[in-house]
């Protein structure tokens, strides 16, 4: 089974801020293959599906961003028997708004969230998407802490929609168990792939 965890903050006042990437991701996946995100286990909203032949469980923890690796590790706990089936969505304030990141182990970064979860799992050997949420306004943000708690401005929105896409199409493609080919198809940058006129 996969696990793919999305993470955010639980509340109508975070629900479009750019620090629910995660969450946002995780719905529109769940909307796509008609996952129902209607359990509460182990301090998280999941949903149980099948894809391909393949059963995944998508989750949501509602412990807070910074507290994060709590749910996440008692939901890897009872559910998985190794972490290379975990895959964590979450914002990437490096990244710029609309570029996605796919990787197979690496560093929590500045990422609080990431932080609580390599510290509860005691490693950092699992796959996560990462969701670019730097916009051009960020040159004249006061603090990085408000920024990422703040809604995405109107002008970003097309970027952030089409970020969410093709971030459900990557989890598609790793929930099937081809995370190399997920990376190299969806780390470029959009524009780069735009057919030619």
């Amino acid at each position: 089974m996969k696990l793919i965890v999305g993470l955010g903050n639980p509340g109508g006042r975070y629900e479009r801020t750019r620090h629910n990437a995660g969450f946002m991701v995780v719905d529109a996946f769940a909307r796509k293959f008609r996952i129902e995100i209607d359990r509460h286990e182990r301090d998280a909203y999941v949903g149980k599906g099948q894809i391909a032949g393949r059963t995944v469980m998508v989750a949501k923890p509602q412990t807070f961003m910074n507290l994060s690796g709590s749910a996440v590790s008692k939901l890897v706990s009872a559910h998985l028997e190794s972490l290379d089936d975990l895959v964590v969505v979450y914002d990437d304030i490096d990244l710029p708004v609309g570029r996605l990141r796919i990787r197979q182990g690496g560093s929590a970064g500045t990422h609080n969230g990431m932080k609580s979860i390599v510290a509860s799992l005691a490693s950092e050997k699992f796959a996560r998407v990462r969701v670019g949420v730097k916009g051009e306004d960020y040159a004249t943000a006061r603090d990085l802490a408000d920024y990422v708690l703040d809604d995405f401005p109107p002008e970003d929105e097309p970027k952030v929609e089409g970020a969410i896409a093709r971030a459900v199409d990557a989890l598609a493609v790793i929930t099937r168990g081809d995370l190399a080919r997920a990376m190299n198809q969806f780390n470029k940058d959009p524009v780069e792939e735009e057919p030619k006129p």
